[in-house]
């Protein structure tokens, strides 16, 4: 068995939904030297979030960037906004979203479904650069 952990920061985005499985695997090329194992990604911050979801059509993107708005609104009924109105909501998206994916490795790839993507969820209307570390234990070739 081995262990190999990288960190690495994401491309600055501003509030959205971003399908980033391409930018994260160009992060971890060591991927392919394992033929069966587990990425597991951990997201350092507290008004974002990571998920797997449909990788396809881009419209998906934006209706779970809208979904989750109704589902958790900005407005002057929160307490904590220290860092404006989006403060607060960002942390409660991020708590009911997760910061953290693991994904099988088979051969020397992520074991994703045929329309799965790992997503990125930025719920802060500022550009935020974030980071990741991405942990790989497992079995190398």
């Amino acid at each position: 068995m081995s262990w190999e952990q990288t960190k690495f920061a994401l491309s600055a985005r501003s509030k959205g939904t971003y399908l980033i499985t391409d930018e994260v695997l160009s992060n971890i090329p060591q991927i392919k030297n394992y033929k069966v194992g587990l990425l597991h990604l951990f997201l350092q911050h507290t008004s974002a979030g990571l998920t797997l979801n449909e990788n396809c059509d881009p419209d998906v993107r934006e209706d779970f960037t809208n979904s989750m708005d109704r589902m958790v609104p900005e407005g002057d009924f929160y307490i904590h906004a220290d860092e404006g109105p989006d403060d607060m909501p960002g942390h409660v998206k991020s708590s009911t979203i997760g910061v953290s994916l693991s994904i099988p490795i088979s051969n020397g790839r992520l074991a994703l479904g045929t329309w799965q993507g790992i997503y990125l969820c930025e719920f802060r209307t500022y550009r935020h650069t974030r980071k990741i570390v991405a942990t790989i234990n497992g079995s190398k070739d």
